[in-house]
C-alpha cells in the first residue's frame, strides 16, 4: 500500500492525527503540507515541528501549491515552492488545480521544468481528472481522480493511455468513503491502475481535514 496523505488541518487543532501520521510515515508515498492554502506568509512553528518529525520518521514531504488551472502567476507559484523548501524542508511539491487540456500542456511543462530547477525532487500534479496523456510524463505522480466515493464507484472511466503508465505514477484521491469500505477503496484504486491512493471519510468543504483510516489497522 502506498498512500498520498493530504492532511489539511492545523497540528494545534488535531495533534492526535498528526501524531498517528508520524507513527505511520513509512507507509506513505508522501505527506502534503498545507499550512495556509500554500506555505503562508511566514513560517508556522507548528508545521515546522511536524515537518521535522515526519522527515525524521522517513516521510517524503510535499508542499501544497495552487496553480488555479494555469491562471495564477508563475512567479507566485515558484515563490511558494521556495518557501516550502526553506521553511518546511519540503522534498517537492503538490501542484493542485492543474490544467488538464492539451492546450495547457506546454505551459505546465515549462512550470514543472522551472520547479525542478529549484530543486524539487518530487513533483505531483493534481488535475483531479484524467488529463491529456502528456501530463503524466511531466510528473513523478499524477492524480487522475479526485472526487466522491459515489462518483468513483458509479461513474469512473479510464482512458486507454493510463494502461500504458506504470501504476506507481498514478494516484486516486477519494473522499466520502464509508470507513468500513476504505480497504475496498484501496483495492479498487489498485485494480484501476493507480498504485498510489488517498481514501478519506471526510466530506466537503474540506474532506482532507481528517487522517485516512487506511493508515490504521490490518488490511487498510
Amino acid at each position: 500500500m502506498s498512500l498520498l496523505v493530504p492532511l489539511y488541518v492545523h497540528p494545534a487543532e488535531d495533534p492526535g492525527a498528526w501524531h498517528r501520521l508520524i507513527n505511520a510515515a513509512t507507509r506513505t508515498y508522501a505527506v502534503v503540507l498545507n499550512p495556509a492554502s500554500g506555505p503562508g506568509a511566514a513560517p508556522d512553528p507548528a508545521f515546522t515541528s511536524v515537518a521535522r518529525a515526519l522527515r525524521a520518521a522517513g516521510a517524503r514531504l510535499l508542499g501544497y501549491v495552487d496553480t488555479d488551472y494555469g491562471v495564477r502567476d508563475r512567479d507566485q507559484i515558484t515563490e511558494d515552492v521556495r518557501r516550502h523548501q526553506a521553511w518546511y524542508t519540503a522534498d517537492g511539491c503538490f501542484l493542485d488545480r492543474v490544467t488538464a487540456t492539451r492546450e495547457g500542456l506546454p505551459a505546465c511543462r515549462r512550470l514543472v521544468r522551472e520547479i525542478r530547477r529549484l530543486g524539487a525532487a518530487t513533483v505531483v500534479l493534481n488535475p483531479g481528472v484524467h488529463p491529456a496523456p502528456g501530463y503524466a510524463r511531466l510528473a513523478d505522480l499524477t492524480v487522475t481522480f479526485e472526487g466522491h466515493w459515489s462518483t468513483y464507484v458509479r461513474a469512473f472511466s479510464r482512458p486507454a493511455w493510463t494502461g500504458r503508465q506504470p501504476p506507481d505514477r498514478l494516484c486516486h484521491l477519494v473522499y466520502g468513503v464509508p470507513e468500513a469500505l476504505v480497504p475496498l477503496a484501496v483495492h479498487t484504486a489498485h485494480e484501476r491502475g493507480a498504485a498510489v491512493c488517498g481514501p478519506v471519510t471526510g466530506e466537503p468543504p474540506n474532506p482532507w481535514a481528517e487522517l485516512t483510516p487506511a493508515l490504521a489497522g490490518a488490511g487498510g
